[in-house]
């Protein structure tokens, strides 16, 4: 598996911001930290529960990220770099890995990681609700910039 680099964990604390206290994100799911859905202990994320520290923020990140590397990883070509599986990790964090499993981009990754064509499977998953949402349009850019760095 490969690691994950800061540009990685960066491009995710930048997008997902940090809360504190327990909040509802744009597509209207109890969130907390940066973008800390379910506790490492498996619960979800409720909007009465007690704030938390950025200590412990960076805590949840990390283990959703080492989840995530985990189950992306068997998907995933063997010869990514570092950038290309950070960018994947990050679309991962902020769609599930259930959303990579199924999508045209994990299939022109693993045919040709260089495919021009990638750039535009990121840009097509920049709707929450049927809604075309310009943070989410950044994100994409992000991941597509940090994926061909």
């Amino acid at each position: 598996m490969i690691i994950v680099n800061q540009k990685c964990i960066d491009l995710i604390k930048s997008f997902e911001g940090l809360f504190l206290k327990p909040y509802f994100c744009p597509a209207n799911v109890c969130t907390i930290g940066y973008g800390t859905i379910k506790y490492p202990n498996g619960t979800r994320v409720r909007i009465t529960d007690v704030a938390i520290t950025e200590a412990k923020a960076m805590e949840y990140l990390m283990f959703e990220i080492d989840q995530k590397s985990k189950a992306i990883d068997p998907m995933l070509r063997e010869d990514l770099t570092g950038s290309q599986f950070g960018a994947l990790i990050s679309f991962a964090y902020n769609l599930g890995e259930g959303a990579l499993r199924q999508s045209t981009l994990l299939k022109k990754v693993n045919a040709n990681p260089l495919d021009a064509q990638i750039r535009n499977e990121f840009q097509k998953w920049i709707y929450a609700d049927g809604k075309k949402l310009n943070g989410l349009l950044r994100r994409r850019n992000a991941e597509a910039d940090l994926y061909f760095s």
